[in-house]
């Protein structure tokens, strides 16, 4: 039982070196995405979204929160995918009774649903993309661990045009930290677009 453990941090180690690589990359968070797309009213008109029903219920929520879809492109033409954070669980649980938070900090689990709107395969590891931050403006990438609220984004989706995923990314920050936003970046987080969602 103890062996398992080992393995899984030292996996946990290399995605943070990979996300910390990431953050530091070409083209990171050139261009950030924090207005919502027009919510499914606006889908089933069609067109080019310009009715002026959507533009007044969108006008309450300009920045994109909890709920809220961004719609990101990657680096290579045709790549894009439509992103939701469907749910965020501060204090999330952990599903491993062997493996937890470092003593004086939390999890915190968002969910993602993610939709291949480009024309070709869309594939990465999700979870590379994304971190989040606290009210001070600290930055905190995410862990490999599996909560009690659900499923763990596979770190290695692969999804054709049309396609979706489904999955918690989890992070870890101080209990004292309030969270405030979270973000995504296709390509591992290279891509040059980088969506923000309030928490």
């Amino acid at each position: 039982m103890f062996h398992t453990r080992i393995p899984l941090a030292a996996t946990a180690a290399a995605v943070v070196a990979a996300v910390t690589l990431t953050a530091c990359g070409p083209g990171s968070g050139d261009e950030i995405v924090d207005k919502p797309k027009a919510k499914t009213s606006a889908k089933a008109g069609g067109g080019d979204g310009k009715e002026p029903a959507d533009d007044k219920s969108s006008a309450a929520s300009e920045v994109a929160e909890v709920g809220d879809t961004l719609a990101l492109k990657g680096m290579e033409s045709g790549s894009g995918l439509d992103v939701t954070v469907v749910k965020v669980v501060d204090h999330a649980k952990s599903a491993d009774e062997f493996f937890a938070p470092e003593d004086g900090k939390r999890w915190i689990g968002v969910q993602f649903q993610l939709v291949n709107t480009g024309s070709k395969v869309y594939s990465d590891a999700p979870m590379n993309g994304a971190k989040t931050t606290d009210d001070q403006g600290q930055q905190f990438g995410p862990v490999i661990a599996d909560i009690t609220a659900g499923p763990s984004m596979s770190s290695d989706v692969r999804l054709k045009p049309g396609a979706k995923a489904l999955g918690w990314v989890v992070f870890e920050m101080p209990k004292a930290s309030k969270a405030a936003t979270v973000t995504f970046a296709m390509d591992s987080g290279f891509a040059q677009q980088a969506g923000e969602w309030k928490l």
